[in-house]
């Protein structure tokens, strides 16, 4: 499985690009934001989804994992094919389509060309637990390079504190300030929470 594509630009349009890799020419299907985001320069990365039929093999690419996780998860629906997943994920950003998913927003879905009621719903119904947890899994990894909270982590397992327990304090001291928090105040609320 090829599971991502780095090199040179070598054509770009806004349903495909052909990115260069070491003299091999990779033609990667990609949805409009992915388009809209690929940089000037020469030199690219996409994460990619190579699919595999029977008479074919298509790889498609996007500009980050969730994107392409959000893809693989619409493919898993019954209904909902390659080229209808890529014109979601073209329509509505990665961040639109979970949320409708999790809301149960049917209109959202529904306003994407080539899905009717029936699919919107099945898409729905199929996919909220595990966009949930893609959410859980987002929200984590975006909040993980913040190096106020692993300095603050630090100096709470250095005060006898479990390091899980410690890490669900901080998690949420963290996500209910809007702005940056020092470390100093992150340890006095974790010490008032543990």
């Amino acid at each position: 499985m090829i599971t991502q594509l780095q090199g040179k630009l070598v054509e770009k349009n806004p349903t495909y690009v052909v990115i260069d890799c070491s003299g091999v020419g990779y033609f990667v299907n990609i949805t409009l934001h992915t388009f809209s985001s690929l940089p000037d320069s020469e030199f690219i990365k996409l994460y990619t989804h190579l699919q595999i039929k029977e008479d074919s093999h298509t790889l498609y690419g996007f500009s980050t994992k969730v994107e392409r996780e959000i893809f693989v998860l619409l493919l898993s629906v019954s209904g909902v094919g390659a080229n209808t997943a890529r014109t979601m994920l073209s329509s509505l950003t990665a961040t639109h389509v979970r949320s409708a998913v999790i809301n149960g927003d049917v209109v959202s879905i529904q306003s994407v060309k080539g899905i009717g009621a029936k699919t919107a719903q099945r898409v729905i119904l199929d996919l909220k637990e595990k966009m949930v947890k893609l959410q859980d899994f987002e929200d984590v990894s975006v909040t993980a390079p913040n190096t106020n909270k692993e300095e603050a982590l630090a100096a709470l397992e250095v005060l006898g504190f479990a390091r899980k327990q410690s890490e669900k304090v901080v998690d949420k001291i963290v996500k209910s300030v809007s702005g940056e928090i020092s470390v100093e105040e992150i340890i006095k609320q974790a010490l008032k929470n543990l």
